[in-house]
């Protein structure tokens, strides 16, 4: 859900919470010395830049006195400050860039552990608060908030050197400038040092007033982009479904209006823009005639030579630019604060989500029991609004069982088998299961890794986890014999197989993997009745021993269970129909107890899968579709 508004927090505050541990660490006194070498040569540049302030009086002279030698002279003696001014430069270049690359590096993997930890992906589809399009303030908001904080840093070092070294040269050659008023003379000392502050103060507040609201626009241009390339991506994952509906005129219409939006506010964003170009303009205009306009009585009256004006102009444009600094970055200003209050929303939505469980209940505790069997202990679940979707489970599982949960659509299946996994932390009451088992969780569409089919199949141990035989006859037991020449073949499966074809390799992991509970989500829910039965046929041949829970609404795979439970809804929420609940399991790591959300260890998740080229780094476990019905 966007925001609204921008949160009341400062940018400062904000960033410094998120970025701060850059600095601290294993590896802190490497960052932090880079910092002091960046330092450190600001330091340089602006003694090289003091220097050329005086070689300009020297050179100017030599031209009104034409004296050729010192004029060639100090000709040469300038473009060996402008060698050192120009080396400085370049290691300073390398040093930011450096700096803003491991910045944002670091901070991008700090908000992915967060984003991608414990389901939390997942779990941010179903509260409110400003978290939209997390992709885009991770892959572009971290890069502008890191880039722009360090180029912010050395600028603002940077100009603090320069106005305190050239205030002093300003104050010293512009002398005292006598002014006659009312029949009496008085003199102003350093009088341009006073001129280029009412110059650079005068132009910052108009830039302050003028470019304000471009903090609000550049945020909500943000969030509309982010909302034309999520809408761009949703037609092009759904591409076929909407081309046999002949949809593609209601998703143009859509389109068009998310182009509207984002227009809207760049044109908004246009007119802002231009007022301040116009300031911009008249400004830097200004400055260059502005010191002369002052310092030329002087001048005309013999005071200074023309060296000494030249002197006094480039001190007050230096003075005058250290100023003006906020002026001259007004508009970055703008986008930083967007970006950096986007990144910290997503990072409050991300800490808030165990907050969010608790006003939905007390949280419900996955943890680890003493014996085989998994139990569910008063279990209730809820919507993030506080909302029973089921009341009261309790019930024991034991292995080997091969349990039937059932009920119609809407009455909580797909949401209780989310909770008893851990992904689902808002309720209260506690799921108990049992130590040193694996589990593997299939939901209705398995989720298909990006790579070859041989990643695919595998998925989520490590490509060399199985040799090539041991695959090619998973698929062929499975129906999948057709596939079994594509395993080096890369592709996006999820797009090439058909619902069939994906629940099949779906279970022809299970068929690897070999967990000791198997939970099936309306995993085979896209075949007809007999195939059905000849699936569960094959489960019982091939994993003898495996628990098996299974949670439907299709008809007709009674037989294969041994216990069938019923999800019947009623006005506190849906009960079970028996004093036995059909315990579910689904993905997760090790058992091991802990205070909340513990999954249950996944087969086959004990190897990290190896880096393989031309595949995206896809680490993290498939979600299932959303709990039945849409959480509100």
């Amino acid at each position: 859900m966007a925001s609204e508004t921008i949160p009341k927090m400062s940018p400062f505050r904000a960033y410094w919470r998120l970025a701060s541990g850059y600095f601290s660490g294993e590896r802190g006194w490497l960052r932090r010395g880079a910092v002091a070498a960046l330092l450190a040569l600001s330091v340089a540049q602006t003694y090289v830049q003091v220097r050329i302030n005086l070689w300009n009086a020297d050179f100017f002279n030599a031209l009104e006195r034409k004296a050729v030698d010192d004029f060639i002279g100090h000709g040469l003696l300038f473009f060996v400050w402008l060698g050192l001014s120009a080396s400085v430069s370049m290691a300073q270049l390398h040093l930011r860039m450096h700096l803003q690359v491991g910045w944002r590096r670091w901070l991008t993997r700090k908000m992915l552990k967060n984003w991608v930890a414990s389901g939390r992906h997942y779990l941010l589809n179903f509260v409110p608060g400003d978290h939209d399009n997390p992709d885009q303030r991770i892959a572009e908001d971290v890069r502008v908030a890191t880039e722009t904080a360090v180029d912010f840093s050395i600028g603002l070092f940077d100009n603090l050197l320069l106005l305190v070294s050239f205030v002093g040269i300003l104050w010293v050659i512009s002398g005292t400038l006598m002014v006659s008023l009312g029949g009496a003379e008085f003199g102003i000392p350093g009088y341009m040092v006073w001129a280029a502050l009412f110059y650079a103060l005068a132009g910052s507040v108009a830039a302050y007033f003028l470019g304000r609201p471009q903090i609000l626009l550049q945020h909500e241009r943000r969030e509309r982009e982010a909302e034309l390339r999520f809408r761009l991506i949703h037609v092009r994952e759904a591409s076929e479904g909407i081309a046999l509906l002949r949809g593609e005129e209601d998703e143009r219409h859509d389109l068009d209006h998310a182009l509207k939006d984002v227009v809207r506010v760049w044109r908004r964003l246009i007119a802002n823009m231009r007022a301040m170009a116009g300031l911009s303009a008249s400004y830097y205009m200004l400055a260059g005639v502005f010191p002369i306009a002052i310092a030329s009585p002087r001048y005309f009256s013999g005071m200074i030579a023309l060296g000494g004006l030249m002197q006094i102009v480039g001190a007050f444009g230096q003075v005058q630019s250290a100023l003006s600094y906020f002026f001259n970055n007004m508009s970055r200003y703008s986008e930083w604060t967007a970006s950096v209050q986007r990144v910290a929303g997503l990072d409050r939505s991300l800490a808030g989500l165990d907050a969010q469980a608790t006003s939905a209940g007390s949280g419900i505790s996955v943890t680890a029991n003493a014996g085989t069997s998994l139990r569910l202990r008063k279990l209730d679940v809820a919507y993030p609004d506080g909302t029973v979707v089921v009341n009261g489970a309790h019930a024991e599982v034991k292995p080997g069982e091969r349990v039937l949960l059932i009920g119609e659509s809407g009455a909580g299946k797909s949401t209780l088998v989310r909770a008893l996994a851990g992904l689902w932390p808002w309720g209260r009451g506690s799921v108990e299961l049992p130590p040193d088992s694996t589990f593997m969780f299939l939901p209705q569409r398995p989720y298909m890794p990006l790579g070859t089919l041989w990643l695919a199949v595998t998925y989520p141990a490590a490509e060399d986890a199985f040799d090539e035989a041991t695959l090619k006859a998973a698929l062929t037991r499975c129906g999948l014999a057709g596939l079994t020449g594509r395993l080096a073949e890369t592709q996006r499966w999820d797009r090439v197989l058909s619902s069939g074809e994906l629940q099949r390799v779906a279970l022809a992991r299970l068929l690897l993997h070999k967990p000791d509970w198997i939970v099936l989500d309306e995993a085979l829910s896209t075949f007809e009745a007999a195939t059905r039965g000849e699936l569960m046929d094959m489960l019982r041949a091939e994993l003898p021993g495996a628990t098996v829970v299974s949670a439907t609404h299709a008809p007709g795979l009674e037989a294969f269970h041994d216990r069938v439970v019923t999800l019947v809804r009623g006005a506190d929420g849906a009960r079970l129909a028996t004093a036995e609940v059909v315990g579910t399991v689904i993905p997760g790591a090790t058992v091991r107890p802990r205070p909340k959300h513990q999954a249950p260890r996944i087969a086959g998740g004990e190897k990290r899968r190896k880096p393989v080229a031309k595949r995206a780094p896809t680490r993290f476990h498939a979600m299932p579709d959303k709990p039945e019905p849409a959480a509100p």
